[in-house]
Order: C-alpha cells, then structure tokens, then sequence
C-alpha cells in the first residue's frame, strides 16, 4: 500500500514556513507507516491548489485541475505494484481536486482513499474549535512546534480574522488578512502540538485499517465464488 502525503508551498503568516503543510502531511504519513505493516511512504507532493493565497510572496500553486490530474496519474503508475494509494491530505485547499480524482479513479477500479484531519479531533484534545481556525492559527502553531520547533518564529505571530470556510472560498485570504493568518495562534505550545498530531496519526490509521479490512472482505468474498 503506498501512502502520498500531499501538502502545499504557500504563505502561513509571518511566523510559519512556506511548507508547512507539507511538513505536517509527511510526518501523518510517516506515522501511519511506523504504525501499519505494508504501508510505504512516498515522497510529498509539495506544491498544491493554493489559489486562495494567491498574492502572497512564496506561495506557488498548481491549481485544482492540473492537481486532479496528477494524483489521477500517479495513482495509475502506481497500480501495478500497490494493493491501493493513501492520500494524506495536510492542505485544505487540495479538496476539491482530491475529490475529483477519487471519484475518476474509483470509477476505473481503482483502490484509493483520501484521509484529511478533522477539526473536531483538536477540539477532542482540548484545543478551540477548528471551525475558524482555517490558516497559520492555533493548530497550525502548535502542530508545527512540535514537529520543527526550528522553523516557527513566535515573536512575528500575529492574530488574524476569524472567517468562515464558506467566506474564506468566496474572498480568498488577502482582502481577509493582510497577514496571512486566519485565527489566533497565541496559546500554541509543543505539548499541544504533540496531543494533536497523535490524535490525527491514530485517526488516519483507523481509517486505513477499515479500509484495507474492507479491500480484504472483497478479496475473501471472490475466493469463495
């Protein structure tokens, strides 16, 4: 089974790297092979559909439809040598392509599943709620003081609005933020950082057990035909 962490190359405030998407992506996809035999890690995909950044220095997008149709491609090189492709998903901005190419591959046969975290899996650990939390916020900080305390710079981070998913499609995040940041990082810590990440490993992991129990069931069923 082979696992593609799928991230973005865009700005996230003045206190986050440009790839911290990806960096998140990578290590959810790391801990779902430490956890599940058979499962290979492929290197990220780093550069993702990131229109909404679009105007910020750094940020580099290929858009919904060339993305689709990468992931639709990779997984067809894939499925010669794969039981099925993971796609852990770390930008929310990525969704729509990913639910186009899943729809296209699923319709040729093809064994794939794209996880994503969940707001209400940082909120089950006592973080606030990610409704609002949208971009370089809380979640973000603490997730990334934990995995590259290195590369985050507490004293630039600022608030910022805290928009709708909805309003955020529809504007964009300049005319929301001049900063970047959509919520409020401050209270970010490594320790929260680390209950957060553990909360989404065990997520994509029960995830990926179901669905490769299901694949299972399938192949039992034909054997017995």
């Amino acid at each position: 089974m082979l696992a593609v962490p799928l991230g973005s190359t865009e700005q996230h405030g003045p206190h986050l790297p440009l790839d911290t998407d990806t960096r998140i992506a990578r290590a959810l996809t790391d801990g779902l092979a430490a956890r599940v035999a058979g499962v290979l890690a492929a290197p990220a995909l780093a550069y993702g559909a990131s229109g909404e950044h679009a105007g910020f220095p750094g940020t580099l997008s290929l858009g919904s439809r060339v993305l689709a149709l990468a992931l639709v491609e990779l997984t067809r090189s894939a499925d010669a040598t794969a039981s099925g492709v993971v796609f852990v998903n770390g930008h929310g901005g990525n969704a729509s392509a990913l639910r186009e190419a899943v729809t296209l591959l699923r319709s040729e046969g093809r064994r794939v599943l794209a996880w994503a975290p969940r707001s209400a899996l940082a909120a089950r650990v006592g973080v606030p709620s990610g409704d609002t939390d949208l971009h370089a916020g809380r979640v973000e900080t603490s997730l990334m003081l934990h995995l590259a305390s290195d590369l985050v710079r507490l004293d630039r981070a600022v608030a910022g609005p805290s928009p709708t998913l909805a309003e955020l499609v529809r504007r964009g995040v300049r005319p929301l933020s001049p900063s970047g940041v959509l919520g409020d990082p401050s209270g970010a810590s490594p320790a929260e950082g680390a209950l957060i990440f553990h909360a989404y490993v065990d997520d994509l992991v029960a995830a990926v057990l179901r669905w490769d129990e299901t694949r299972r069931d399938e192949n039992r069923r034909e054997e017995t035909r």
